[in-house]
Protein backbone atom coordinates (compact mmCIF):
# COMPACT_ATOMS: atom_id res chain seq x y z
CA UNK A 1 0.00 0.00 0.00
CA UNK A 2 1.64 4.06 -1.35
CA UNK A 3 2.01 5.84 1.66
CA UNK A 4 0.11 9.20 1.77
CA UNK A 5 2.35 12.41 0.96
CA UNK A 6 3.44 14.54 3.63
CA UNK A 7 1.46 17.00 4.58
CA UNK A 8 3.31 20.78 4.81
CA UNK A 9 1.72 23.67 6.08
CA UNK A 10 4.39 26.85 5.36
CA UNK A 11 3.69 30.12 7.41
CA UNK A 12 4.45 33.25 5.42
CA UNK A 13 3.53 36.94 5.40
CA UNK A 14 1.75 37.23 1.82
CA UNK A 15 2.63 34.50 -1.32
CA UNK A 16 4.31 37.58 -3.33
CA UNK A 17 7.10 37.58 -6.25
CA UNK A 18 10.46 38.16 -4.08
CA UNK A 19 12.42 35.93 -1.81
CA UNK A 20 11.77 33.14 0.43
CA UNK A 21 8.17 33.02 -1.33
CA UNK A 22 9.59 33.18 -5.35
CA UNK A 23 11.67 29.78 -3.69
CA UNK A 24 8.26 28.03 -2.26
CA UNK A 25 6.65 28.43 -5.91
CA UNK A 26 9.60 26.35 -7.43
CA UNK A 27 9.24 24.12 -4.90
CA UNK A 28 5.51 24.05 -5.31
CA UNK A 29 5.76 23.45 -9.00
CA UNK A 30 8.58 21.33 -9.25
CA UNK A 31 8.13 18.27 -6.29
CA UNK A 32 6.14 15.44 -6.85
CA UNK A 33 2.60 15.41 -4.99
CA UNK A 34 2.79 12.15 -4.37
CA UNK A 35 4.98 12.35 -1.95
CA UNK A 36 4.71 15.92 -0.61
CA UNK A 37 1.29 18.31 -0.55
CA UNK A 38 2.25 21.78 0.31
CA UNK A 39 -0.52 24.45 2.47
CA UNK A 40 0.36 28.07 2.90
CA UNK A 41 -0.85 30.09 5.95
CA UNK A 42 -0.90 33.55 5.34
CA UNK A 43 -1.33 36.76 6.91
CA UNK A 44 -2.74 38.39 3.48
CA UNK A 45 -3.43 38.22 0.09
CA UNK A 46 -0.30 37.95 -2.49
CA UNK A 47 0.30 37.78 -6.30
CA UNK A 48 1.10 33.72 -6.40
CA UNK A 49 -2.48 33.05 -4.36
CA UNK A 50 -4.34 31.78 -7.77
CA UNK A 51 -1.20 29.68 -9.22
CA UNK A 52 -1.43 28.12 -5.81
CA UNK A 53 -4.67 27.17 -6.10
CA UNK A 54 -4.53 25.77 -9.62
CA UNK A 55 -1.46 23.80 -8.33
CA UNK A 56 -3.82 22.20 -5.38
CA UNK A 57 -2.37 23.97 -2.31
CA UNK A 58 -4.78 25.48 -0.55
CA UNK A 59 -4.42 29.10 1.52
CA UNK A 60 -5.76 29.38 4.30
CA UNK A 61 -5.91 33.05 5.42
CA UNK A 62 -5.41 34.16 9.11
CA UNK A 63 -5.58 37.84 9.39
CA UNK A 64 -6.14 38.78 13.12
CA UNK A 65 -3.84 40.72 14.79
CA UNK A 66 -1.01 38.44 15.46
CA UNK A 67 -1.27 37.87 19.19
CA UNK A 68 -4.42 38.01 19.66
CA UNK A 69 -6.40 35.27 21.03
CA UNK A 70 -8.57 35.10 17.61
CA UNK A 71 -5.69 34.50 16.10
CA UNK A 72 -4.37 31.89 18.28
CA UNK A 73 -8.02 30.27 17.68
CA UNK A 74 -7.63 30.26 13.42
CA UNK A 75 -3.67 29.17 13.26
CA UNK A 76 -5.24 26.01 15.40
CA UNK A 77 -8.82 25.95 13.44
CA UNK A 78 -6.33 25.65 10.31
CA UNK A 79 -4.81 22.99 11.40
CA UNK A 80 -7.64 21.03 12.63
CA UNK A 81 -10.02 21.44 9.63
CA UNK A 82 -7.10 21.19 7.07
CA UNK A 83 -4.78 18.43 8.62
CA UNK A 84 -3.49 16.71 10.25
CA UNK A 85 -0.27 18.07 9.31
CA UNK A 86 2.95 16.09 9.41
CA UNK A 87 5.20 18.85 9.07
CA UNK A 88 4.68 23.24 10.28
CA UNK A 89 7.36 25.27 8.12
CA UNK A 90 7.89 28.69 9.97
CA UNK A 91 8.91 30.80 7.72
CA UNK A 92 8.50 34.58 9.47
CA UNK A 93 12.13 34.60 11.54
CA UNK A 94 11.66 35.50 14.92
CA UNK A 95 7.92 35.37 14.86
CA UNK A 96 8.50 31.84 14.02
CA UNK A 97 8.40 31.13 18.04
CA UNK A 98 5.10 31.51 18.79
CA UNK A 99 3.71 30.28 16.14
CA UNK A 100 5.99 26.85 17.00
CA UNK A 101 4.68 27.17 20.06
CA UNK A 102 1.20 26.69 18.72
CA UNK A 103 1.97 24.09 16.18
CA UNK A 104 3.82 21.82 19.55
CA UNK A 105 0.16 22.54 21.28
CA UNK A 106 -1.90 21.52 18.51
CA UNK A 107 0.05 18.03 17.55
CA UNK A 108 2.13 18.88 14.62
CA UNK A 109 5.24 16.42 15.06
CA UNK A 110 7.85 18.56 12.87
CA UNK A 111 8.14 22.11 13.78
CA UNK A 112 11.01 23.71 11.33
CA UNK A 113 11.95 27.38 11.76
CA UNK A 114 13.28 28.69 8.89
CA UNK A 115 15.79 32.31 9.02
CA UNK A 116 15.92 33.61 5.93
CA UNK A 117 17.29 37.03 7.13
CA UNK A 118 20.24 38.29 8.27
CA UNK A 119 18.66 40.55 10.75
CA UNK A 120 21.64 40.36 13.47
CA UNK A 121 22.52 44.85 12.94
CA UNK A 122 18.96 45.49 13.35
CA UNK A 123 18.36 43.70 16.10
CA UNK A 124 21.52 45.09 18.23
CA UNK A 125 20.09 48.59 18.00
CA UNK A 126 16.73 47.45 19.04
CA UNK A 127 14.97 48.93 22.29
CA UNK A 128 14.48 47.48 25.43
CA UNK A 129 10.74 46.37 24.47
CA UNK A 130 11.95 45.16 21.12
CA UNK A 131 15.22 43.25 22.96
CA UNK A 132 12.51 41.59 25.23
CA UNK A 133 10.21 40.51 22.55
CA UNK A 134 13.69 38.64 20.71
CA UNK A 135 14.64 36.89 23.73
CA UNK A 136 10.74 35.61 24.71
CA UNK A 137 10.04 34.50 20.79
CA UNK A 138 13.81 33.62 20.64
CA UNK A 139 13.86 31.25 23.82
CA UNK A 140 10.32 29.78 22.11
CA UNK A 141 12.11 28.59 18.91
CA UNK A 142 14.98 27.17 20.91
CA UNK A 143 11.98 25.13 23.17
CA UNK A 144 9.31 24.21 20.53
CA UNK A 145 11.71 23.77 16.77
CA UNK A 146 12.25 20.02 15.53
CA UNK A 147 14.43 21.72 12.85
CA UNK A 148 16.15 24.77 12.60
CA UNK A 149 16.38 25.66 8.97
CA UNK A 150 18.38 28.82 7.21
CA UNK A 151 19.32 29.67 4.19
CA UNK A 152 22.89 30.86 4.90
CA UNK A 153 25.80 30.50 7.90
CA UNK A 154 24.81 34.82 8.60
CA UNK A 155 21.06 33.77 8.82
CA UNK A 156 21.54 30.93 11.39
CA UNK A 157 23.52 33.08 13.51
CA UNK A 158 21.09 35.71 13.18
CA UNK A 159 18.04 33.76 14.42
CA UNK A 160 19.76 30.56 16.24
CA UNK A 161 22.25 32.35 17.57
CA UNK A 162 26.52 31.76 17.74
CA UNK A 163 26.06 28.40 18.74
CA UNK A 164 24.02 26.90 16.02
CA UNK A 165 26.45 25.01 14.31
CA UNK A 166 26.58 22.42 17.50
CA UNK A 167 22.64 22.24 17.67
CA UNK A 168 22.53 18.71 16.23
CA UNK A 169 18.80 20.28 14.92
CA UNK A 170 20.54 22.86 12.32
CA UNK A 171 20.36 22.52 8.85
CA UNK A 172 21.44 24.72 6.12
CA UNK A 173 18.80 24.50 3.22
CA UNK A 174 19.69 26.95 0.09
CA UNK A 175 17.24 28.51 -1.77
CA UNK A 176 17.31 27.17 -5.29
CA UNK A 177 16.50 28.72 -7.99
CA UNK A 178 14.22 27.66 -11.69
CA UNK A 179 17.06 27.83 -14.23
CA UNK A 180 14.80 26.66 -16.99
CA UNK A 181 14.14 30.61 -17.92
CA UNK A 182 17.51 31.11 -18.53
CA UNK A 183 18.61 28.26 -20.87
CA UNK A 184 16.85 30.22 -23.79
CA UNK A 185 19.05 33.16 -25.67
CA UNK A 186 17.87 36.47 -24.47
CA UNK A 187 16.91 38.97 -27.44
CA UNK A 188 18.68 42.06 -25.68
CA UNK A 189 18.49 44.17 -28.33
CA UNK A 190 13.94 43.64 -28.30
CA UNK A 191 13.55 43.88 -24.54
CA UNK A 192 15.81 46.84 -24.31
CA UNK A 193 14.01 48.49 -27.34
CA UNK A 194 10.65 47.73 -25.02
CA UNK A 195 11.94 50.09 -22.23
CA UNK A 196 13.04 52.82 -24.89
CA UNK A 197 16.76 51.80 -24.03
CA UNK A 198 19.42 52.29 -26.30
CA UNK A 199 21.86 49.60 -27.30
CA UNK A 200 25.11 51.94 -26.09
CA UNK A 201 23.25 52.81 -22.33
CA UNK A 202 24.61 51.76 -19.69
CA UNK A 203 21.85 49.76 -17.88
CA UNK A 204 22.03 48.97 -14.08
CA UNK A 205 19.72 46.86 -12.56
CA UNK A 206 18.36 45.81 -9.59
CA UNK A 207 15.79 43.31 -8.49
CA UNK A 208 13.70 43.08 -4.98
CA UNK A 209 10.97 44.27 -3.08
CA UNK A 210 10.97 48.19 -2.06
CA UNK A 211 11.58 47.66 1.30
CA UNK A 212 14.26 49.29 4.04
CA UNK A 213 16.61 46.69 3.89
CA UNK A 214 16.78 46.53 0.02
CA UNK A 215 18.29 50.64 0.65
CA UNK A 216 16.91 51.56 -2.38
CA UNK A 217 17.77 55.36 -0.96
CA UNK A 218 21.50 54.42 -1.58
CA UNK A 219 20.94 52.33 -4.85
CA UNK A 220 18.96 56.06 -6.31
CA UNK A 221 21.96 57.98 -4.96
CA UNK A 222 24.53 55.93 -6.81
CA UNK A 223 22.50 56.09 -10.60
CA UNK A 224 22.67 59.84 -9.95
CA UNK A 225 26.54 60.13 -9.76
CA UNK A 226 26.59 57.31 -12.56
CA UNK A 227 24.50 59.42 -14.71
CA UNK A 228 26.45 62.75 -13.88
CA UNK A 229 29.67 60.67 -14.83
CA UNK A 230 27.99 58.95 -17.90
CA UNK A 231 25.34 60.72 -19.60
CA UNK A 232 23.67 57.65 -21.03
CA UNK A 233 23.04 55.24 -18.12
CA UNK A 234 19.62 54.14 -17.36
CA UNK A 235 18.24 52.39 -14.10
CA UNK A 236 15.48 49.43 -14.19
CA UNK A 237 14.06 48.40 -11.38
CA UNK A 238 12.14 45.38 -11.00
CA UNK A 239 9.79 44.83 -7.85
CA UNK A 240 7.48 46.62 -5.86
CA UNK A 241 6.69 47.37 -2.17
CA UNK A 242 5.41 49.68 0.22
CA UNK A 243 8.85 52.40 -0.64
CA UNK A 244 8.41 52.18 -4.38
CA UNK A 245 6.37 56.05 -3.55
CA UNK A 246 9.08 57.39 -2.05
CA UNK A 247 11.84 56.18 -4.00
CA UNK A 248 9.91 57.83 -7.31
CA UNK A 249 9.96 60.72 -5.62
CA UNK A 250 13.45 60.79 -4.50
CA UNK A 251 14.18 59.97 -8.41
CA UNK A 252 12.06 63.03 -9.40
CA UNK A 253 13.89 65.68 -6.74
CA UNK A 254 17.67 64.37 -8.05
CA UNK A 255 16.12 65.18 -11.31
CA UNK A 256 16.81 61.24 -13.02
CA UNK A 257 13.12 60.15 -13.27
CA UNK A 258 13.33 60.23 -17.08
CA UNK A 259 15.93 57.91 -16.63
CA UNK A 260 14.80 55.28 -14.24
CA UNK A 261 12.05 52.77 -15.05
CA UNK A 262 9.82 51.35 -12.70
CA UNK A 263 9.20 47.67 -13.83
CA UNK A 264 6.95 46.47 -10.84
CA UNK A 265 6.92 42.93 -10.33
CA UNK A 266 7.10 40.54 -13.14
CA UNK A 267 7.39 37.15 -14.56
CA UNK A 268 10.30 37.93 -17.34
CA UNK A 269 13.10 38.70 -14.58
CA UNK A 270 15.60 36.30 -16.50
CA UNK A 271 14.58 38.51 -19.76
CA UNK A 272 15.11 41.74 -18.14
CA UNK A 273 18.49 40.82 -16.52
CA UNK A 274 19.78 39.86 -19.76
CA UNK A 275 19.09 43.12 -21.07
CA UNK A 276 20.76 44.76 -18.11
CA UNK A 277 24.77 45.17 -17.69
CA UNK A 278 25.47 45.26 -13.91
CA UNK A 279 23.14 44.43 -10.84
CA UNK A 280 23.29 46.65 -8.29
CA UNK A 281 22.75 45.33 -4.85
CA UNK A 282 23.39 47.61 -1.94
CA UNK A 283 21.34 46.00 0.82
CA UNK A 284 21.72 46.25 4.23
CA UNK A 285 20.58 42.87 5.39
CA UNK A 286 19.99 39.97 3.61
CA UNK A 287 19.96 36.07 4.12
CA UNK A 288 20.98 34.71 0.73
CA UNK A 289 19.40 36.94 -2.14
CA UNK A 290 17.86 34.31 -5.05
CA UNK A 291 18.09 37.83 -7.56
CA UNK A 292 21.66 37.81 -7.00
CA UNK A 293 22.07 33.95 -7.81
CA UNK A 294 19.92 34.47 -10.66
CA UNK A 295 22.12 37.37 -12.35
CA UNK A 296 24.80 35.01 -11.96
CA UNK A 297 22.67 32.50 -13.86
CA UNK A 298 22.50 35.29 -16.42
CA UNK A 299 26.16 36.16 -16.66
CA UNK A 300 25.54 39.42 -15.37
CA UNK A 301 28.10 41.37 -12.93
CA UNK A 302 27.03 41.56 -9.52
CA UNK A 303 28.15 44.63 -7.66
CA UNK A 304 27.08 44.20 -4.13
CA UNK A 305 26.79 45.27 -0.19
CA UNK A 306 30.05 43.68 1.69
CA UNK A 307 26.99 42.56 4.44
CA UNK A 308 25.82 39.60 1.86
CA UNK A 309 27.51 36.40 2.51
CA UNK A 310 29.90 35.04 0.41
CA UNK A 311 27.96 31.49 0.01
CA UNK A 312 26.12 33.99 -2.75
CA UNK A 313 29.26 33.90 -4.79
CA UNK A 314 28.60 31.01 -6.82
CA UNK A 315 30.77 32.70 -9.94
CA UNK A 316 33.26 34.81 -8.07
CA UNK A 317 34.35 36.43 -11.26
CA UNK A 318 31.02 38.19 -11.39
CA UNK A 319 31.44 39.46 -7.74
CA UNK A 320 32.21 43.00 -6.73
CA UNK A 321 31.87 43.88 -2.75
CA UNK A 322 32.10 47.79 -1.87
CA UNK A 323 31.39 48.55 2.06
CA UNK A 324 28.02 49.33 3.24
CA UNK A 325 29.78 52.57 4.65
CA UNK A 326 30.73 53.84 1.18
CA UNK A 327 29.49 56.94 -0.28
CA UNK A 328 27.52 57.17 -3.71
CA UNK A 329 30.69 57.65 -5.42
CA UNK A 330 32.28 54.93 -4.62
CA UNK A 331 29.43 52.64 -5.47
CA UNK A 332 29.63 54.39 -9.08
CA UNK A 333 33.50 53.75 -9.53
CA UNK A 334 32.47 49.90 -8.72
CA UNK A 335 29.32 49.98 -11.10
CA UNK A 336 31.83 51.73 -13.75
CA UNK A 337 34.71 49.03 -13.31
CA UNK A 338 32.20 46.05 -13.39
CA UNK A 339 30.86 46.72 -16.45
CA UNK A 340 34.06 47.31 -18.01
CA UNK A 341 35.77 44.41 -16.66
CA UNK A 342 36.65 40.77 -18.36
CA UNK A 343 34.00 38.17 -17.13
CA UNK A 344 33.66 34.81 -17.88
CA UNK A 345 30.85 33.73 -20.62
CA UNK A 346 27.55 33.28 -19.77
CA UNK A 347 27.21 29.49 -20.96
CA UNK A 348 30.17 28.74 -18.48
CA UNK A 349 28.17 31.46 -15.76
CA UNK A 350 25.26 29.19 -16.29
CA UNK A 351 26.72 26.32 -16.00
CA UNK A 352 28.55 26.87 -12.66
CA UNK A 353 25.00 28.09 -11.16
CA UNK A 354 23.51 24.97 -12.93
CA UNK A 355 26.34 22.33 -10.66
CA UNK A 356 25.64 24.28 -7.98
CA UNK A 357 23.39 23.92 -4.78
CA UNK A 358 21.24 26.79 -5.58
CA UNK A 359 20.10 24.56 -8.68
CA UNK A 360 16.29 24.05 -7.55
CA UNK A 361 16.66 20.31 -8.06
CA UNK A 362 19.29 20.36 -5.29
CA UNK A 363 17.35 22.32 -3.21
CA UNK A 364 14.33 20.32 -3.44
CA UNK A 365 16.50 17.76 -2.33
CA UNK A 366 16.96 19.40 0.63
CA UNK A 367 13.64 19.91 1.38
CA UNK A 368 12.32 16.00 0.67
CA UNK A 369 15.42 14.86 2.92
CA UNK A 370 14.39 17.54 6.08
CA UNK A 371 10.39 16.60 5.43
CA UNK A 372 11.47 12.58 6.16
CA UNK A 373 13.67 12.97 8.50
Amino acid sequence: MREQPKRILHVVRAMNCGGVETWLMHALRHMNPSRVRMDFLVHCAGEYDEEIRTLGGRLIPCSHPLWSPAYRRSVGAAVRQFGPYDVFHSHVHHFSGYLLHLARRFGVPVRIAHSHSDTSRIDRSAGWTRRCYLRAVDRAIQANATCLAAVSRPAARALFGEGWQADSRSRLVYCGIDLAPFRPAVDRRAVRAMWRIGESELVIGHVGRFVPQKNHSLLIQVAAELMGRRPGTRLLLVGDGPLRGPIQEQARDLGIADRVGFAGSRGDVPQLLGAMDVLLFPSECEGLPLAVLEAQAAGLPCVISDVITDEADVVPELIRRVPLAQEAKQWAAAVLGAGERPVVSPGEAFRRVEQSSFNISNSIDQLYALYDA
